[in-house]
């Protein structure tokens, strides 16, 4: 009975060990554990493994080369900031609503045709001088902006965010290329090139013979008029294959005309009229002034009544590939095409 009651006392103390080391054993493996997480992230990485592919994929670093050099990217950015008005339409076609962009031009905070897709979109200020703040407090993974308008502050930018510029900011399709790239959007990109070549195809074989009508673009400014060369509605229309008038053409953007004895340098088949309506700065009286002119009235366009008044959203302003099939659509009720 003593013998039993002695090894009973002995298993006793012996499963009480047992029990007290495993417990101690337990918690110091939660704590190693614990420690490896924060200062190994690499101990992590068989759960990221685990993870769906895309998710993998997003972190993939890519290297962007744009106007001010090169940029890293991680995989497909979800917190883009876009900086002037064709980056933000661009972003938009390939499916990518911007966290933060600058504010349109005319028609704040975002012109009409975009206006649907831009809920929720911070406001950033000016093109011209975009609001830094801001930008720091969306924390983007992504600023997408233009030499022409951010050269300046792009070492800032840069600081907040991977930055990527494009040389111009109406030449529309250098746009997409680079926003498509940085955004890792290049199928999107291609997807829709396919179907914008099929429509200009389209649109060049139901105009015919009328693609010979001489094209002209004006655009009356307060204290000025001017006749454009090369800006966006010119690239488009150079594009689809329009004539335009001998005198018309030019690298430069364009030509002001300052006295009314110059308006028979408008002179073309057609003219289109992109100057915008919705500012009060004396820019329509001075259209007012000039097109009551006896200049004006001898124009060809004039004569025949095929001056078109356009939006200067969609025609100027956008410069981006949703800008271009707005465009488009608009020429094919110009030209009462089917």
């Amino acid at each position: 009975m003593l013998i039993d009651k002695k090894w009973s006392f002995i298993f006793s103390a012996v499963l009480l060990v047992a029990f007290v080391l495993a417990g101690c054993g337990a918690s110091g493996q939660g704590t190693a554990t614990a420690g490896t997480t924060e200062t190994q992230p690499a101990q992590s990485q068989p759960q990221a493994a685990a993870e769906p592919a895309k998710d993998a994929g997003q972190q993939d670093v890519r290297v962007v080369s744009h106007a001010m050099g090169k940029a890293e990217v991680k995989g497909t950015p979800t917190k883009v900031v876009t900086l002037f008005q064709g980056a933000t339409d661009a972003a938009l076609l390939l499916g990518v609503k911007p966290v933060g962009a600058v504010e349109s031009w005319i028609e704040q905070p975002w012109y009409n045709y975009i206006r649907d897709k831009m809920d929720g979109v911070t406001n950033l200020g000016s093109e011209n001088q975009p609001n830094l703040e801001e930008i720091v407090a969306l924390h983007p993974d992504l600023i997408i902006a233009s030499k022409t308008r951010h050269e300046k502050i792009y070492e800032q930018l840069s600081a907040i965010a991977p930055t990527v510029m494009t040389e111009e900011v109406h030449i529309w399709k250098d746009t997409l290329s680079l926003s498509a790239e940085a955004l890792n959007k290049k199928a999107e990109e291609a997807k829709f090139l396919e179907e914008w070549a099929q429509k200009v195809a389209a649109f060049k074989e139901k105009m015919g013979d009328k693609l010979n009508l001489q094209v002209g673009i004006v655009d009356f400014r307060p204290d000025h008029a001017r006749i454009v060369y090369t800006g966006f509605s010119a690239l488009v229309l150079d594009e689809l294959g329009v004539a335009r008038p001998t005198n018309q053409k030019g690298e430069e953007w364009g030509v002001k005309l300052t006295s009314k004895e110059n308006i028979a340098q408008m002179d073309a088949d057609i003219i289109f009229d992109q100057t915008s309506t919705t500012r009060d700065d004396g820019r329509l009286d001075l259209r007012k002034e000039w097109t009551e002119h006896p200049l004006w009235k001898n124009l060809r366009a004039v004569k025949n009544n095929r001056v078109f008044e356009v939006d200067s959203a969609i025609w100027n302003n956008g410069s981006g590939p949703l800008a271009a099939l707005g465009m488009l659509e608009d020429l094919y009720e110009f030209y009462e095409l089917k």
